[in-house]
């Protein structure tokens, strides 16, 4: 009796069906044509269909809609946007076309629902909040846009967008914590590292120890739970360094 070999664990490779080799051709053709017309007819035979595809996927994939758009003017507008990159993409330094689209769609995406956010926060009636502030002389203060660094705007980006992640429905518990830690931190980074004697910089152990004691979860849940926020500091990331802005 032959004994069957245990089936192994993970989550399951779904293969893309719609955007391969020919197509990674199709765009190395579209960009090194000198002809519009040809380019126009490379697109709308090879390439069309397959990006539509790409930017639905990744909308419904990882819920990345906009409240108050419509799904269709989120897939167009993102198609926009993605076709004005697409002759950035060099196939001797970009291995896969289809790699390179998908991050410029999830970053833009994300760029806009953290926008869509703050845009939200700010319209709370500006007389309500100036009447409770106005009576209270040690919140009256100027602050000087200049002074921000470029540090300290990725910052508070981060953070916003780990909120926004933290307002969905389809985090463990564990992902919460430590979501709710970090963004602590962010928040109040200055005072945090200038009380420690290394100042400013940052220190992963240190990190670490705060997240340990706001969460009160184990090194072991806190890198599990780190997984999913350090995918979105590597959207901003790289976006942030395609710009020239890090």
């Amino acid at each position: 009796m032959s004994i069957e070999e245990p089936k192994k664990r993970g989550r399951k490779k779904t293969k893309n069906l719609y955007f391969g080799p020919e197509q990674e051709e199709a765009v190395v053709n579209f960009l090194t044509s000198e002809s519009l017309t040809e380019r126009n007819k490379i697109y709308n035979d090879y390439l069309k269909s397959p990006i539509n595809k790409m930017v639905e996927s990744i909308i419904r994939r990882y819920k990345l809609y906009r409240k108050d758009y419509e799904y269709e003017d989120v897939h167009s507008d993102t198609l926009s946007f993605l076709i004005t990159k697409v002759h950035k993409f060099d196939s001797n330094f970009n291995k896969r076309a289809y790699s390179y689209f998908g991050t410029i769609c999830k970053n833009y995406l994300l760029g806009q629902l953290i926008k869509d956010e703050k845009k939200t926060k700010s319209d709370v009636c500006y007389d309500d909040v100036f009447k409770t502030v106005e009576a209270m002389d040690n919140y009256i203060y100027t602050i000087d846009d200049d002074e921000k660094t470029p540090l300290d705007v990725f910052i508070v980006e981060i953070s916003d967008s780990i909120k926004l992640d933290l307002s969905t429905k389809n985090l463990s518990d564990i992902e919460h914590k430590v979501g709710t830690a970090i963004v602590t931190i962010l928040d109040d980074w200055e005072n945090i590292f200038e009380k420690v004697q290394s100042g400013n910089k940052y220190n992963k152990n240190l990190i670490l120890s705060y997240v340990r004691d706001i969460s009160d979860l184990s090194t072991k849940d806190i890198r599990i739970g780190m997984r999913r926020f350090k995918k979105i500091y590597n959207l901003l990331k790289g976006e942030k360094i395609d710009r020239g802005l890090l």
